[in-house]
């Protein structure tokens, strides 16, 4: 068997071998076709991006034809660079340096000399580029905005940088690659696929015809159309009521986590990362360090939440038993706990009802307090608090299909161990995070998902910004409900709070006839450092809301940077944006001719006036993300005082 067994081997693998060998050499031409490369000109056909629409069909973005001049360093014989220079108004330097960056890349192979030339430009050198040998133009599609807002959300297009060459084999020297927003999130469904073409060429390096007939060659296929989530006239809206303005809107359809509209302010008009200009463009708004029109604040801004997050503070005090509709605690113009924290509602007895309406920071605060000490183990307890608040998708990376975002903050256990060195949290160092303004940090977004939630009495889908890609279903995780660890029973005493914060309440001056809004105001502390010096500035102004009350279409969250109070600047924003999205008209025109032109410059001036007075590069601003470590060696400090 042995003497079989060998011999069988040898015979079987050179039978292999001789087959490989056979069919590489004879059969498959494709290595035939790397050997002759010299004579072979590999030429790309760049197909179109997909076009971007709105939810209703509108269309948002398209493509422009566009040129550039490539060049293959070792071709370049003999040519007048004078005229060279002179015909694309470029230097002699530049044309130096530019053919230099294209050696390091390939002398062989061809790569961008010269990018995005317009019609007139392509016209002038194609009637001339017979002169120029190791020069020719190549095509390409550059996107053409059809509205002028949406930039933080559709991204832009620019070319793929060396890291970029090194990690995917696709990209080749000179091609266009999506940035930010869904050009970046959807970038292999919009790009579509290169076609190629190997042309041969004769001794002399002259095109003589298409290699083999054109029997290796491949078609271009077009991107894939995208229909965004966004409701375009609901976006413009947005954006017209933030100019002058600096924040963020979000606005997202519960029933299916849809994102509506994702404002954030100051933004830019997206043409202006388009052609020639664009790099100029792009370095002028990222240096903008203080206004950031490059920053999404809508996704990656975090503040604290204010009184908005009275409402799963009184949630999870209902789910845990520590109060129930009927509870009532007594308002003395604040809560006393060794600190005071100030209140608006006055003298009061309080029950859940008109405690939410009236936001009543004593309310609130005793419910936390009796959340905290329910149990023994004080660690337990926050973290038991914690994982609450984590079931409304705060703390966390919401796990949307724009490949920005920020986590937030949600203070656990292994924060404050490490804070307090391990001993026991009392309720009064932490009572701050009752009313939105201890170490909790949230995004709009996170606010605005925490609204759906609520609106639809305990779960919650992923907000996601594509409806649908056209010939491909969207993933499963857009489509599966997200539970609370609330039950149901408890939203509507909640609700009706909420509801009653426009019939009664803080935003009762923001009513419009024939909705049922429910809504939170909320108003931020908002601090600075600059240099090591703490600046108290202008409060935050926050708004978050659904609506109708029943069967709800819209829930949102409205953030405004120094915006005072609740009912000042977010408020009436966020009624608005509901109206125009529920009726497509607005009754409240004074309202709207309020937000439309009123400014916050003044207060924006402020800031950059400390700013510059204390010499301090805008990049290394700290803003008051620095609360948490101050909110909690304070409170502590203070407990002990007292």
């Amino acid at each position: 068997m042995r003497k079989i067994l060998l011999p069988s081997v040898i015979i079987i693998t050179s039978i292999i071998l001789i087959a490989r060998i056979f069919y590489l050499q004879v059969i498959d031409e494709n290595l035939k076709l790397q050997s002759e490369n010299n004579a072979i000109k590999k030429v790309f056909d760049f197909p179109e991006r997909g076009y971007i629409y709105d939810r209703n069909g509108k269309l948002l973005v398209a493509n422009q034809p566009s040129y550039d001049i490539m060049v293959v360093p070792r071709e370049i014989k003999n040519i007048d660079t004078t005229e060279f220079c002179s015909l694309l108004h470029i230097s002699k330097a530049d044309f130096i340096k530019k053919v230099e960056k294209a050696k390091v890349y390939s002398p062989m192979l061809p790569s961008v000399f010269l990018s995005q030339l317009n019609k007139a430009e392509y016209a002038a050198f194609q009637e001339k580029e017979r002169k120029f040998e190791g020069f020719y133009t190549q095509k390409r599609s550059l996107r053409d905005y059809q509205v002028k807002d949406g930039a933080n959300i559709f991204g832009f297009i620019t070319q793929v940088n060396e890291g970029i060459l090194k990690k995917n084999k696709y990209y080749n020297s000179g091609d266009l690659i999506g940035k930010q927003g869904v050009e970046q999130q959807y970038e292999e469904i919009l790009r579509g696929v290169k076609g190629v073409k190997y042309l041969l060429r004769d001794k002399h390096n002259k095109i003589i015809g298409p290699y083999k007939e054109g029997k290796f060659d491949t078609i271009a296929q077009q991107g894939k159309d995208l229909t965004l989530t966004i409701d375009h006239a609901l976006q413009q809206y947005g954006t017209e009521l933030m100019i002058n303005k600096r924040g963020g809107i979000v606005a997202i359809e519960p029933k299916t986590g849809e994102i509506l509209a994702l404002v954030s302010a100051p933004t830019y008009d997206p043409a202006l990362l388009v052609g020639r200009q664009r790099s100029k463009n792009y370095t002028a708004l990222y240096n903008d360090s203080i206004a950031k029109p490059l920053y999404d604040r809508g996704l990656q801004a975090t503040y604290p939440p204010g009184s908005p997050f009275k409402i799963v503070t009184g949630l999870i005090g209902l789910q845990e038993e520590v109060i129930d509709e009927q509870t009532t605690f007594y308002c003395n113009h604040g809560f006393n706990f060794g600190r005071f924290m100030k209140c608006h509602c006055g003298l009061h007895t309080l029950q859940l009802n008109n405690g939410t309406y009236k936001s009543c920071n004593t309310y609130f605060g005793n419910t936390y307090k009796r959340t905290i000490e329910k149990y023994k183990d004080s660690y337990y307890s926050v973290d038991n608090w914690a994982n609450h608040v984590k079931s409304f998708g705060l703390g966390q990376f919401l796990g949307t299909d724009m490949p920005i975002g920020a986590k937030g903050l949600v203070p656990d256990s292994k924060l404050y161990k490490r804070a307090y060195n391990g001993a026991k949290i009392r309720s009064s160092y932490i009572i701050s995070n009752s009313i939105g303004q201890g170490e909790v940090l949230t995004s709009p977004i996170q606010l605005a998902n925490m609204m759906a939630a609520v609106a639809n009495e305990g779960y919650y889908y992923t907000p996601h910004i594509v409806k649908k890609i056209k010939g491909q279903s969207l993933d499963k995780k857009y489509t599966t409900k997200h539970y609370t660890t609330i039950d149901k029973q408890y939203f509507q005493p909640i609700i009706q709070g909420m509801e009653d914060v426009y019939n009664f309440g803080t935003a009762s001056g923001l009513k419009v006839e024939g909705i049922k809004i429910c809504g939170k105001t909320g108003t931020a502390e908002n601090k600075i450092r600059v240099a090591g010096k703490t600046y108290q500035l202008k409060d935050h102004s926050i708004f978050v809301a659904f609506a109708p009350r029943e069967n709800p279409k819209i829930a949102l969250a409205v953030f405004i940077e120094n915006g005072y109070w609740g009912s000042r600047w977010a408020g009436p924003i966020a009624t608005l944006m509901i109206e125009k999205y529920l009726n497509g008209k607005i009754s409240r025109k004074d309202l709207e001719t309020r937000m439309l032109n009123g400014s916050i410059e003044d207060e924006y001036r402020k800031i950059e006036n400390i700013i510059y007075q204390r010499k301090v590069d805008p990049t290394r601003l700290q803003d008051s993300l620095n609360k948490v470590s101050i909110e909690i060696s304070d409170a502590k400090k203070e407990e002990e005082e007292n």
